[in-house]
């Protein structure tokens, strides 16, 4: 079965990595404005201000503002997603670069303090409205269909530093109301939101921190509920006030593996792919909690009735459709003996002795992703997207050139792999790519982790011209496409 007509190829971006303009046009202030740039190697650090003036750091992953401190951008630092590879000055040359490789569709994200500067702001920032309103009618231009991620790791800071984030219960009602703006100011533009990107990676810290104190584990999983609550509002809200919306989730591919026939090993797998995975996923798209959660819940010293007294809503707010990313795989075991996979993004599980590895740890597996997509279907039978995937991987610019074979032949295999999945029956409507031109790595801050189709001249430090260049895989691509993923030579 080759593709179907009408399906999406594409590629993804996200507003807080790809577009900058921090500071321009009314914008307000996100977490990631006050995150430092990092390595495979080297944490990103959030900075702040003391009450005496004197400056702080703490590490990205797992880190606390101290009581009394304010987040700062700091002079000594440098902040790889105050420019990213600058969307906000250069999205009409992208947009035509995306067009000229032959998008269906372009996943992106809306800036929530580029809409609501504080997030409890009286009334949205025009400006901001303006700039999404003309990235959408270029699109468009070219017969594009925007994908928007509504909460892309780029939610206020004003919310996350006075009123505790999602924490706090009355973050869902400023949710909504940001909702509620963008919804009405592009009903006639925009059809397919997710409400939040990668919403399983609030609860990953379980996987990437298996020390984690047990209240931070807590936290994160009132967060999550807050978010599902909100979530299930929103979709709500959209199916009975714009019926021509088709509302999404987006959950973190954390697929993985026995390690061994053991089954102890088995079990442990099936309680992780629980846990950090269909845990989101069957809240969101089936609508209620899974019987598994309640020894999540119990576990954790958690109350059952904090996320039972919401089940109406969540029944009510389930989505239309399931999207998720997918780079890899991992493996999980009850040896602990045996080796950890990963760097960057910290280690994901156990390393695989039947599949390749990337420089930065990622077990690099096309039959996992139709693995999954068949799991995936089989579990909710929605329409399935695959909204992220690509490799990272360090690129030389020689002559205003870039030959990319090794991501050719990544992509080459994944596409044949949701081939394979849509001769089994899955019913997968698109493809976008993780990261179709350069932009800032979320895990280490980095640009030499590079995972585009379009290069964009910048360095770690954020030095570079920020022009243009098509690197082979553009063509490729532009190929794969045209020829509706028949021809991958």
């Amino acid at each position: 079965m080759s593709f179907p007509k009408g399906f999406y190829w594409g590629g993804a971006t996200a507003a807080n990595q790809y577009e900058g303009g921090w500071n321009e046009g009314g914008r307000g202030l996100a977490m990631t404005d006050v995150t430092t740039g990092g390595t495979k190697d080297t944490p990103r650090y959030v900075t702040y201000r003391n009450a005496d003036g004197s400056a702080g750091k703490y590490t990205m992953f797992g880190g606390k503002l101290p009581e009394g401190a304010s987040y700062a951008v700091l002079d000594d630092y440098y902040y790889p997603n105050h420019i990213g590879t600058d969307f906000y000055h250069h999205y009409k040359e992208d947009i035509a670069l995306f067009a000229e490789m032959g998008f269906k569709m372009f996943r992106m994200s809306i800036s929530w303090p580029r809409i609501f500067p504080h997030g409890n702001d009286e009334k949205p920032n025009q400006e901001g409205l303006d700039f999404y309103r003309n990235v959408f009618e270029e699109l468009h231009k070219y017969g594009i269909e925007p994908l928007v991620t509504i909460s892309h790791y780029d939610d206020p800071l004003y919310i996350e530093e006075h009123l505790g984030g999602w924490q706090n219960p009355d973050t869902i009602g400023l949710y909504e109301k940001y909702c509620h703006a963008i919804f009405e100011e592009y009903k006639d533009l925009v059809k397919y939101w997710l409400t939040f990107n990668e919403i399983n990676s609030l609860i990953m810290i379980a996987a990437f921190m298996p020390n984690a104190p047990k209240e931070l584990l807590q936290s994160s999983y009132i967060k999550l509920h807050n978010q599902f609550v909100a979530s299930a509002k929103v979709v709500k809200y959209a199916h009975e006030k714009y019926p021509q919306f088709e509302m999404g989730c987006m959950i973190a591919g954390m697929i993985s593996y026995p390690l061994t026939c053991d089954p102890k090993d088995v079990l442990a797998n099936q309680q992780r792919m629980q846990d950090l995975f269909y845990y989101c996923g069957d809240v969101m798209v089936r609508g209620y909690y899974p019987g598994y959660a309640k020894k999540t819940w119990k576990k954790l010293g958690l109350d059952a009735s904090f996320f039972e007294k919401d089940a109406e809503i969540l029944k009510e707010g389930h989505v239309d459709f399931f999207s998720y990313s997918y780079y890899a795989t991992s493996c999980e075991t009850t040896h602990k003996d045996s080796a950890r996979d990963g760097a960057g993004n910290l280690s994901m599980g156990y390393q695989n002795s039947y599949i390749k590895y990337s420089e930065w740890g990622w077990g690099m597996d096309a039959d996992g992703l139709r693995f999954s997509l068949n799991e995936i279907y089989d579990r909710y039978q929605v329409p399935v997207m695959v909204v992220e995937n690509g490799l990272g991987a360090i690129d030389k610019f020689e002559d205003c050139k870039i030959h990319d074979p090794y991501r050719i032949e990544y992509m080459k295999a994944h596409v044949k792999a949701m081939e394979e999945a849509l001769d089994d029956g899955v019913n997968l409507i698109a493809y976008t790519p993780w990261g179709c031109i350069d932009l800032v790595s979320a895990g280490t801050g980095e640009m030499r982790k590079r995972y585009g189709f379009i290069y964009v001249d910048m360095d770690d430090e954020g030095n570079g011209t920020l022009d243009r260049y098509r690197k082979d895989s553009f063509y490729w691509y532009q190929k794969c496409i045209q020829s509706n993923g028949t021809d991958l030579d």
